[in-house]
């Protein structure tokens, strides 16, 4: 009984400092950067997707949350090798499946500051409709009336379901297996005066 006190507590004390401010993302300036190559090969492929939406909860001057969106739909190769053919496939259900899956999410699940300017991160990260927790760290910095968040982490891409042409599937051409890492970079922006 006590137990179910406290984790009801904890919800509501866990809303209530939500509740004491949230800033919205300028999905103008914010952005995601990709990368991904060969694992037998020099050839690397980069490129970006667009957030569709995103917040950020704050408890004072300090960040405790946070929730975002990317839109599929928006991914672009900017290597300029093979661009449309690249990019037609990252959206077929080889890998993303775009169609089906339009959105990926990420959710803060904890922030802790690890200095004055810089969050260990713990978040719940969604593709293809399968969640998996991440960590990362993010770096924080006021301009002007703007904050800019920005964050660097690689996955492993076959934990969400995308395995084409991976280094576990039976089968697959050494000259043709892609690395199983996928790397981000992340830069958010937020409105200023939200």
């Amino acid at each position: 009984m006590i137990k179910i006190i406290l984790l009801v507590v904890g919800i509501g004390f866990n809303a209530f400092m939500y509740g004491q401010g949230t800033i919205n993302i300028d999905t103008e300036k914010s952005v995601i950067k990709w990368s991904g190559s060969k694992l037998f090969q020099f050839n690397e492929h980069y490129g970006t997707v667009a957030f569709s939406k995103g917040t950020i909860f704050w408890s004072g001057d300090m960040v405790m949350g946070g929730y975002f969106e990317a839109d599929m739909n928006s991914i672009v190769n900017t290597d300029g090798k093979y661009n449309d053919m690249l990019v037609s496939h990252l959206k077929n259900e080889d890998f993303f499946d775009v169609e089906n899956h339009p959105i990926a999410q990420l959710k803060i699940v904890e922030a802790l500051y690890v200095e004055e300017d810089e969050i260990g991160v713990e978040a719940l990260l969604t593709i293809k409709e399968v969640t998996h927790p991440i960590k990362f760290n993010m770096s924080v910095e006021q301009r002007g009336q703007a904050y800019v968040f920005k964050s660097k982490f690689a996955i492993d891409r076959t934990r969400w379901g995308i395995s084409y042409e991976s280094k576990g599937i039976v089968g697959s051409v050494k000259e043709s297996i892609i690395s199983d890492a996928v790397a981000f970079e992340v830069v958010l922006v937020t409105k200023p005066g939200c």
